[in-house]
């Protein structure tokens, strides 16, 4: 069985760890848990370095608690945020726990008979029937303000807003999360919390909770917050995060993320998002510094990802997609993509309208007259003799042909091609 300390060391996931977590792990099996806000109904790539964190927890023999915090997400962790966030119900919660659930199972394994199998449990369960006046009783007097108001989660908030400054809400969402492990220690015997760094003050709040009130040693280890190489924010693109959802965000768009990484990226990235080996990892990187223009150590990467999220099928449907804007793709390719995925390869793409009913249609009439991909008929038909046409990723060589309902993608689109790299979307109305 690995070392699960060493496995996260070499691969650049741990930021601090508290002093005898290793010895301890050393000593057999352990339980340990991440938190993860259900603020929303999918998980996106910021989450994924805290879910590879437990699968390489569950893979060396430990088990694994996924924790949603049903009761914190109401609230709000102001760790590393500029502003209160809003409020949710409990039916918008509930929803959000479900779906994150669904997600977590493609990672982690919930459904074995192994008895380090994972769990989710929802601090929602054991706060809904916690009164306010129990909970300052038994929990409040534990902690003193000053301990609280010298966490960097609190001192970073105040620093950043101090013209409007901190509730008493968010204030509060330290003892909170310390109270989960709290719980967690006590009704399932966990003594390790993992997260990202910005955690560090809310995880050793609930060390010491623990430490207070059980006399008991509880551990910590957080991973770095990652970060891309020219400064800009891991995760997030033009159009926002990268999510796992498929529906947010396709397979192809998730696929073309890891690919468009940059090569520092690239070495760091696999190590984390990754289940390879050292050996693979060093001799890819290797591999790629031999000759970075091909991408392998991307492309790699990419591969990686996009079949531990998504699965084998949606990778190879990704990687036709990839193909198709390089010549590489056929008209059978072009086919299989569903809408969504033929959309967001030919973004940006020119688009025309023609009316259905104008079909059958002349090539010439619908390259040069209904649309303006040419400025002439002339044109058109030159550029079609000289084999510089094609309909769908197939040569046109037919001046006299014509487009008709067969050339129809996906019930609405035919994609024109002049020339090797000048695509035109033709929408049929």
């Amino acid at each position: 069985m690995k070392n699960f300390v060493e496995e996260l060391k070499w691969r650049g996931m741990i930021h601090n760890i508290t002093p005898g977590t290793e010895e301890e792990l050393a000593k057999g099996p352990m339980a340990a848990y991440v938190g993860i806000d259900p603020t929303g109904d999918s998980l996106h790539i910021g989450h994924l370095v805290s879910i590879m964190i437990l699968k390489h927890f569950q893979a060396c023999g430990n088990k694994p608690f996924a924790l949603v915090g049903g009761a914190t997400g109401m609230i709000g962790d102001p760790s590393m945020k500029s502003q209160e966030r809003n409020l949710l119900d409990e039916q918008t919660l509930a929803h959000n726990v479900s779906c994150i659930k669904a997600q977590l199972s493609r990672f982690l394994d919930f459904d074995s008979d192994a008895p380090n199998k994972a769990e989710l449990v929802n601090n929602y369960d054991w706060m809904k029937d916690y009164s306010f006046i129990n909970f300052t009783r038994d929990i409040g007097k534990l902690i003193t303000v000053n301990y609280m108001m010298s966490k960097d989660s609190v001192k970073k908030r105040l620093e950043r807003d101090s013209s409007e400054g901190m509730s008493f809400t968010e204030f509060t969402y330290q003892l909170l999360q310390g109270y989960d492990f709290l719980y967690l220690y006590q009704h399932r015997n966990v003594r390790l919390q993992l997260g990202g760094a910005d955690q560090w003050g809310n995880i050793t709040t609930g060390t010491e909770l623990i430490r207070r009130t059980c006399q008991g040693e509880a551990f910590a280890l957080t991973c770095p917050l990652i970060t891309k190489a020219d400064g800009g924010k891991f995760g997030k693109t033009e159009k926002g995060n990268i999510w796992l959802d498929a529906e947010r965000t396709s397979p192809y768009q998730f696929y073309q993320f890891w690919l468009n990484v940059s090569d520092t990226d690239a070495e760091k990235y696999i190590k984390i998002f990754t289940l390879l080996d050292r050996e693979t990892i060093e001799a890819a990187i290797e591999e790629h510094r031999q000759d970075p223009g091909r991408r392998t150590l991307q492309k790699l990467l990419a591969k990686e990802v996009t079949v531990m999220v998504h699965g084998q099928k949606e990778y190879e449907n990704a990687l036709k997609a990839s193909q198709m804007l390089f010549g590489k793709a056929t008209a059978d390719d072009l086919r299989s993509l569903d809408e969504k995925t033929f959309l967001a390869v030919f973004e940006g793409v020119p688009t025309f309208d023609i009316e259905r009913s104008k079909l059958p249609l002349g090539i010439l009439d619908a390259l040069a007259v209904e649309t303006s991909i040419f400025p002439s008929k002339g044109e058109a038909r030159k550029m079609i003799q000289g084999n510089g046409v094609s309909i769908n990723k197939e040569k046109f060589t037919d001046f006299n042909g014509s487009l008709t309902e067969a050339d129809i993608v996906d019930g609405k689109y035919i994609l024109a091609q002049k020339g090797k790299k000048d695509y035109y979307i033709i929408n049929i109305k």
